[in-house]
């Protein structure tokens, strides 16, 4: 293993691990945000946005992050619009996310028992308090596992963004094995980049979901 071409593509992976973050950070970002409104529109039954929420799930559930990619980066600009490597990998990355965090928040809700929105109701609670302290914290709680599962699933996604020309880790990993053809060197740093990214995020996720749980419990307890 050559100690030399690891010295020489550090910088290279550094920068493009933070790359890497900054575009999985965005793009989760507005996932969760994206979810979180469908899964209202589906929760409540929203007349006519219930069937555009469904509608985007279906799609972007059932077409690759690749696809998708390569529409926004080279379809779009042959009718006009062009977009940046960046923009399309955070764009994808929400529009994928959106539909898996919408499940993970609808599956929440729905795993409550209307007791609990029916106990809220008889010692006077409005439907916004319902909704804030009863409701939402449970279903966060709920579905909590399945945020973390989403999060890692964005993050490991981001791995196809060098599709669309976008130095991140794994564009710089394929530049090291075809430029010097080590193979080794590039995926050890390739895994380390990861790990590094991953594994923080999931110990996070596995004490949010402590924490959650413990409140949702004593919300519970309360009513």
């Amino acid at each position: 293993m050559d100690w030399s071409i690891i010295s020489q593509y550090y910088p290279l992976y550094e920068t493009a691990f933070w790359l890497t973050l900054r575009i999985a950070f965005l793009g989760i970002l507005g996932a969760l945000f994206i979810g979180f409104i469908v899964s209202l529109i589906r929760y409540f039954k929203i007349p006519g946005l219930k069937q555009l929420a469904t509608a985007y799930i279906e799609i972007s559930r059932n077409t690759p992050l690749l696809i998708q990619l390569f529409f926004l980066y080279f379809g779009l600009p042959r009718i006009g619009l062009v977009l940046s490597s960046e923009f399309c990998a955070i764009f994808g990355l929400i529009f994928l996310g959106g539909s898996y965090m919408a499940e993970s928040f609808r599956s929440g809700f729905e795993a409550l028992s209307k007791s609990q929105e029916e106990s809220a109701l008889a010692i006077g609670l409005s439907p916004f308090q319902i909704f804030y302290y009863v409701l939402l914290p449970q279903a966060l709680a709920v579905s909590m596992p399945s945020f973390s599962a989403n999060v890692i699933f964005l993050i490991k996604e981001t791995s196809v963004v060098s599709a669309v020309a976008l130095a991140d880790l794994m564009y710089v990993a394929k530049d090291l094995i075809g430029l010097y053809y080590e193979t080794d060197i590039a995926l050890l740093l390739l895994v380390i980049a990861y790990l590094l990214m991953l594994l923080p995020i999931s110990l996070l996720f596995s004490w949010l979901e402590r924490r959650l749980r413990y409140a949702g419990h004593g919300t519970s307890g309360t009513l």
